[in-house]
């Protein structure tokens, strides 16, 4: 059976979605997003979106865009509110499960997404990370490209809180998928759980920048079934756009414009 990494991933993190589940969205996660959905067609239908675009809350679902997407997510917001109650108010009651995508992670967690000192770069921003996992327990991580430039052994600043045995509230990441492999932090630190169809886990540690620690229960990454990519191409994705996450430069400013303009945005 034929499946792209993007395909595998989202695949991947619908597996992690449990019924009746409050789903975080974030401004610009397509992998995810796909992966939320295709949970919600298969097999936990009673799922909920609370979406950063629009600060809203919904039942339903749009096909993902570039052009349209907020268009889509404000239409569907069954409850819409600011920014502070999301994160104050929002975030603490209901709990939600969110994948964050980290610039910097090391061994136990913690996670950057606010600067890197060499080379001297500013980054996205920490957004409401700083405030989600001081307290919850369901934070989960995703990366489509695994590289040393992203696994490191010490942070340069800590958006995201990792695994302390100090810490009263809030747990450090569950889980982490990747472009070669699965991952969780059962032991307080880092550890590989399945590699991905033809990777070895020495290519993984390869490019890691610290010691991986290696489950002794290590599978191989189930493949997508033919209906899970059916679904992903067809319905929730037919434009392609989580594939944007696993692209860069050229590549990726080509997809970009051809996804643009079958949306009539050129």
């Amino acid at each position: 059976m034929d499946f792209s990494i993007d395909e595998l991933m989202s695949v991947c993190i619908s597996r992690q979605v449990e019924d009746g589940e409050v789903l975080a969205q974030g401004l610009n996660t397509p992998l995810v997003m796909a992966g939320f959905i295709l949970a919600k067609l298969t097999h936990a239908p009673h799922v909920r979106f609370a979406s950063a675009i629009g600060q809203s809350i919904t039942q339903d679902w749009g096909a993902l865009a570039i052009a349209h997407v907020e268009e889509v997510w404000l239409r569907l917001g069954l409850l819409h509110v600011n920014f502070v109650t999301a994160a104050a108010d929002l975030l603490p009651r209901y709990k939600p499960k969110e994948f964050f995508r980290p610039a910097q992670v090391d061994a136990v967690g913690n996670f950057n997404n606010i600067a890197l000192k060499h080379p001297r770069m500013r980054l996205p921003g920490s957004g409401g990370i700083p405030d989600v996992t001081t307290f919850s327990d369901r934070v989960y991580l995703y990366v489509p490209r695994h590289s040393k430039v992203t696994f490191v052994e010490r942070v340069d600043f800590i958006s995201g809180l990792g695994h302390f045995s100090s810490r009263k509230r809030g747990s450090g990441p569950r889980y982490l998928i990747t472009d070669l492999g699965q991952f969780d932090w059962k032991n307080g630190r880092m550890r590989l759980t399945h590699v991905h169809p033809g990777v070895s886990v020495e290519q993984i540690q390869k490019k890691t920048g610290f010691s991986l620690e290696v489950s002794p229960d290590l599978q191989e990454t189930p493949v997508p079934t033919s209906y899970e990519l059916e679904l992903l191409r067809e319905q929730i994705d037919p434009l392609g756009v989580r594939r944007l996450e696993t692209l860069g430069g050229t590549t990726r400013k080509t997809l970009l414009r051809e996804i643009l303009a079958r949306e009539g945005a050129l």
